[in-house]
């Protein structure tokens, strides 16, 4: 098999260092890459050289980063140390090349990848949407290894290096240009002209290339940054306080010592349980990309003509978001809602978020001008008909939707999808009356709709391996990652939530304060407390949703009274950034708005519990209902139940998963 890094001598002796793994779609620093890129390091210094060009064949990937399978099987953190120690040797023998050596950098350049770069003379990115630059480590629980935090600091400044590294976010090249993580951004069809037109000229001036020196730290910088961490979970601070610590030490030594010192932090959070979990996150993350329907049909689905245009009913927030979803992925989508009023507001929304994808560089102006062309309103059901699907996101009502679907099989085709956004009523309950049950499916979508990579693929009784499988190759199309569910009460996410939000409330209701639930679990590592989650939420919808529970699983779910009292009372929390709920948002501030909600219950004095109890109590309600639905076949594995609650809920990806959590947390009690 040919080798994953090759060198040759071009007619102007520029030796060019090409990374492309044949066995792989992308380009990873695994153990025989780094010793191909070894072994070509070694020919170029024998080679005659002038000046050497690193780069990759690849089309959307320069190099994606270290091999996460490897960095997982360190057994300790001496091993991990080493592992840090070899790769920053490798690029230190590219550093020490006697000739200027150029990055040409096309598609992802991440972690280790970027390391490779930064021990490079010069580095050109292309300014192609695939091309993404940076050290996302610190989001894995661990610190840059090879060389990332010593060199980079050196080159832009301590502050601008860790304002990066803690970030732990890829760049696009115009942005990564103006921190100073690349020198220049081109198009890609001239990358390699670029590219060899400066390695020409640095070798004609001798390589030498006098940068600017970096700003000195200012004074309390580290102290400053350190104290912005002062909150959350200790152990998911560990790596961003440690990146700190390697850059403020580094600077104060030569590289030799200071890489010394990364590569020992490196073992030391490497071997740790963060990692490990967020190396884990990262499978699952992937896996899910990958879904398929096995196990849950007993004959593969065949293939069916692709899904074109889509209907929305329902011109809300969630209807909203999903037109915009589908438009921004090249579906003609037609809305519908009875209210003309509504629709416009709806249009207007779409066109903020495609201009806010455009902010954000996901999208180009003319892609979004075309998304919102293809987005067309009716508060009729002139082009139903030729749609491929239709997606209901009318109101929660069970009596509504099953109304609505009536009036949807005598529209649309018979062959085309129905489906429902609905997050907790079972389908068979909503649209198992219609002819062709078989079409029926549900599409699950989180709110927000365009930012959220999770959807549940809901099946119901009569739903078909054809069906799924259509809307399963659907879901791909918009980027999104399914977890496929057996259609039943609240499916998955809804049902363990709602258990968890149900169960802050009944503590709050004995007494315990709001502030005290809600920190007890943002130090778990949740991205917000319950009752926070609740004025999110909504507390109209979040007493709706409690009520559905209730009535599904009489005898073990019991509603709590308070969020009803305080939707009587206009306490609807946070809606749109103003209002009231468990909490006051006034000017873009939240305070406790304990005056006005405790009036509304049963005067309970206020009562101290242990965070360490808080989060148990709560935690074991998700966990005992997750494998509940486990039991019930309504998902088929824990991984399932991992990635759902990590891409939809927000559970901390430090801690690798609920049920992950789960197995830890039951050996630890042993």
């Amino acid at each position: 098999m040919p080798s994953p890094v090759t060198f040759s001598l071009d007619a102007d002796s520029v030796g060019w260092i090409v990374f492309d793994d044949p066995a792989s779609k992308v380009n990873v620093l695994n153990s025989e890459t780094q010793a191909a890129f070894s072994a070509a390091l070694t020919e170029t210094g024998t080679s005659g050289a002038r000046a050497v060009i690193v780069t990759s064949a690849k089309d959307r990937i320069f190099i994606a980063g270290a091999d996460l399978t490897e960095l997982a099987a360190l057994p300790d953190a001496a091993a991990a140390s080493e592992f840090s120690r070899a790769g920053q040797d490798l690029f230190r023998k590219l550093f020490n090349l006697k000739v200027p050596v150029v990055c040409a950098i096309n598609g992802s350049c991440a972690g280790g990848g970027f390391e490779l770069a930064l021990a490079c003379d010069w580095r050109i990115a292309t300014d192609s949407a695939v091309t993404q630059v940076g050290l996302p480590e610190v989001g894995l629980g661990t610190i840059p290894g090879w060389g990332g935090t010593v060199r980079l600091s050196r080159l832009i400044g301590a502050s601008a290096a860790l304002g990066h590294i803690l970030k732990a976010a890829l760049l696009p090249a115009a942005e990564a240009a103006k921190l100073g993580l690349v020198d220049e951004v081109i198009s890609p069809t001239k990358l390699k002209s670029a590219a060899k037109a400066v390695a020409l000229k640095m070798a004609a001036a001798d390589r030498l290339h006098v940068r600017p020196s970096p700003p000195f730290p200012a004074s309390g910088l580290f102290e400053d940054l350190r104290q912005e961490m002062r909150t959350g979970n200790a152990e998911e601070k560990r790596a961003p306080l440690a990146a700190i610590d390697v850059v403020e030490s580094g600077l104060k030594v030569d590289l030799a010592s200071a890489l010394k010192f990364e590569a020992q932090r490196f073992g030391e959070l490497t071997a740790g349980a963060a990692c490990r979990n967020h190396i884990k996150v990262f499978f699952l993350r992937e896996a899910a990309k990958k879904r398929t329907l096995d196990g849950w049909f007993q004959a593969a689905a065949p293939q069916l003509p692709p899904i074109r245009k889509v209907g929305v009913v329902g011109a809300g927030v969630m209807g909203t978001g999903i037109a915009q979803c589908l438009a921004a992925n090249g579906y003609e989508v037609v809305l519908r809602d009875v209210e003309w009023d509504l629709l416009e507001r709806s249009r207007e929304s779409i066109r903020r978020l495609f201009n806010e994808a455009v902010r954000r560089g996901k999208l180009s102006a003319a892609h979004a001008n075309a998304g919102l062309v293809r987005v067309v309103v009716t508060t009729e059901w002139e082009g139903f008909s030729s749609c491929d699907l239709v997606i209901e996101a009318i109101v929660e009502s069970a009596a509504e939707k099953r109304k609505l679907f009536t009036e949807l099989a005598g529209i649309v085709r018979p062959e085309a999808l129905l489906a429902s956004n609905t997050s907790a009523l079972p389908l068979q309950e909503i649209a198992g009356h219609v002819p062709n049950p078989e079409r029926v499916i549900g599409l699950h979508f989180f709110n927000p709709v365009s930012r959220m990579t999770l959807m549940e693929l809901i099946l119901g009784p009569g739903t078909t391996a054809e069906t799924a499988g259509r809307a399963l190759a659907f879901i791909r199309t918009l980027g999104k990652s399914p977890v496929i569910c057996r259609s039943s009460p609240g499916f998955l996410v809804t049902r363990v939530l709602f258990f968890y939000l149900n169960e802050a409330v009944k503590l709050w209701e004995r007494g315990v304060p709001a502030v005290t639930i809600d920190s007890a679990l943002r130090e778990f590592g949740w991205p917000m407390g319950p009752l926070r989650l609740i004025d999110e939420v909504g507390v109209d919808v979040t007493d709706l949703i409690f009520g559905e529970m209730d009535h599904y699983f009489r005898g073990r779910f019991t509603r709590t009274r308070t969020c009803a009292a305080m939707v009587a009372a206009g306490l609807k929390g946070r809606k749109g950034g103003t209002g009231k709920g468990f909490y006051s948002y006034t000017d873009g501030k939240e305070s406790p708005n304990d005056p006005a909600t405790r009036k509304l219950d049963k005067s309970v004095a206020a009562r101290s519990e242990q965070p360490s109890d808080i989060t148990a109590q709560l935690m074991d309600v998700m966990i005992d209902e997750a494998r509940l639905c486990l039991e019930e076949r309504v998902v088929h594995s824990e991984e399932d139940i991992d990635f759902a609650f990590l891409a939809g809920a927000g559970f901390p990806a430090f801690r690798g998963g609920l049920m992950r959590y789960a197995l830890t947390r039951e050996a630890f009690f042993r």
